[in-house]
């Protein structure tokens, strides 16, 4: 059986679901580095993916964000 990289499974993983953020990614493949996974993808593959940015108040009351990656299929 050939052993997949991040990239790949990352890739695989927006293709099922549409999206992926830091906290599903570190969940599923271990990967801590998903922006530059995602620059991967955009500039060495070409794929649109787009950014969005998510507030959330953390445990301290704090705003803070995260960012959603969405991947944006080619309509043929």
């Amino acid at each position: 059986m050939m052993k997949m990289n991040k990239t790949k499974k990352v890739l695989l993983y927006l293709e099922e679901k549409g999206q992926i953020n830091s906290w599903e990614a570190i969940k599923e493949f271990g990967a801590t580095r998903l922006s530059a996974i995602i620059f991967n993808l955009r500039h060495k593959y070409n794929l649109n993916i787009r950014s969005q940015r998510r507030q959330f108040i953390d445990r301290y009351g704090d705003k803070s964000y995260f960012v959603d990656y969405i991947y944006e299929r080619e309509e043929n």
